[in-house]
């Protein structure tokens, strides 16, 4: 099983961490032509691990919260920017889930 999911995995993964204000470039398909779509926001989860590995991001439009699941190791993923990072200290951010306004603001972590 290994040796079949070795050959999906990316050679140099992104490298980000939750809390991470990112952007995230994916490979958009219609018809017969292909651009580029930047998804913005923070990492609020990763799980999973080899092939499977997946990150959340969660951003704010138009007043609702909409996040969005990525396989790491996707093909359609050009490349992930990190913006700015957080001083976290929770794995999982799911509590941005309820909080509203300036409040869903996090502490940078100076580089």
């Amino acid at each position: 099983m290994q040796l079949v999911e070795k050959s999906a995995l990316k050679e140099e993964p992104p490298k980000f961490d939750i809390g991470d204000t990112v952007d995230v470039h994916l490979k958009i398909l219609e018809g017969n032509k292909e651009r580029i779509q930047v998804f913005s926001g923070v990492v609020i989860a990763r799980s999973g691990s080899g092939s499977k590995e997946m990150f959340t991001v969660r951003r704010i439009v138009a007043g609702q919260g909409v996040e969005r699941k990525f396989p790491v190791h996707s093909p359609r993923i050009e490349k992930v920017e990190v913006k700015r990072s957080a001083v976290i200290r929770r794995a999982k951010l799911y509590f941005l889930r309820d909080r509203i306004g300036k409040a869903v603001r996090l502490k940078e972590r100076r580089r």
